[in-house]
């Protein structure tokens, strides 16, 4: 077994998978970097390590069983990464959160698996396209979701609820107004409804019908860090 490994050794194609390791490692990297800098849940190491991964599986059977071994890896390394992707899929209150993420780690896996088969040039630009499509179309995507969207069959509704004293209602009331002004959300109804003895809640139903959920999750903590409010949050509806 010893001796076989040895006899195994091939400087040339040891430089040859070290070339397609480093190409992942960087290209998984730059991808990764995005997705940890808006701190998604797959995020530097993750995307690195998917990338990595695949290059080293199909640098493998490329080496083991040539082109035609290669083509079945990458087979399984498509199928495998969909397992990965759904651990990072969440359902919460009716939102489903995660997809964007899960479909960065299968573009990763596609870069890695490039760079492992020694297309060095795809591998390039796989990585520029899907880090392109999560920033160059994210503007786009915010445009579209804050516009205002009339359908007959299904309504989407998203409201921010804020739960503040009583005494400092009209404080509270033009923080929110201010806040989703800045975000540049307009608010379709403004609702007040007594909380107990000494609180109101506050529910304002945003105009948009999609927005970005993790803008306004940081909106929430902006407001709850309020001293006179105990709660902030926002939740989606759909009726049909």
């Amino acid at each position: 077994m010893t001796l076989e490994a040895i006899q195994n050794i091939n400087i040339e194609s040891i430089f040859d998978t070290i070339l397609s390791l480093v190409s992942a490692f960087i290209l998984g990297g730059v991808i990764g970097f995005e997705r940890q800098y808006r701190q998604r849940t797959a995020g530097l190491r993750t995307n690195v390590l998917v990338a990595v991964g695949a290059a080293i599986f199909v640098d493998m059977a490329n080496r083991l069983a040539g082109h035609e071994g290669a083509v079945h890896v990458v087979a399984y390394v498509v199928s495998g990464i969909g397992f990965l992707g759904a651990g990072v899929i969440m359902r919460e209150e009716g939102n489903v959160r995660g997809l964007n993420t899960a479909a960065t780690l299968w573009g990763s896996a596609a870069v890695g698996a490039c760079a492992g088969a020694d297309l060095l040039p795809e591998a390039v630009l796989g990585a520029i396209f899907v880090l392109a499509s999560n920033t160059l179309l994210r503007p786009v995507v915010n445009r579209i979701n804050q516009q205002p969207m009339d359908t007959l069959a299904v309504e989407v509704t998203n409201t921010v609820y804020v739960i503040a004293q009583r005494d400092h209602q009209k404080k509270a009331m033009r923080l929110l107004e201010e806040i989703l002004e800045t975000a540049g959300y307009s608010t379709r109804d403004l609702v007040i409804h007594a909380f107990g003895d000494d609180a109101v809640e506050i529910e304002a139903v945003l105009l948009a019908t999609g927005v970005d959920g993790d803008e306004l999750d940081r909106m929430a903590q902006q407001l709850a860090e309020q001293p006179y409010i105990s709660q902030a949050f926002w939740s989606p509806s759909t009726t049909e």
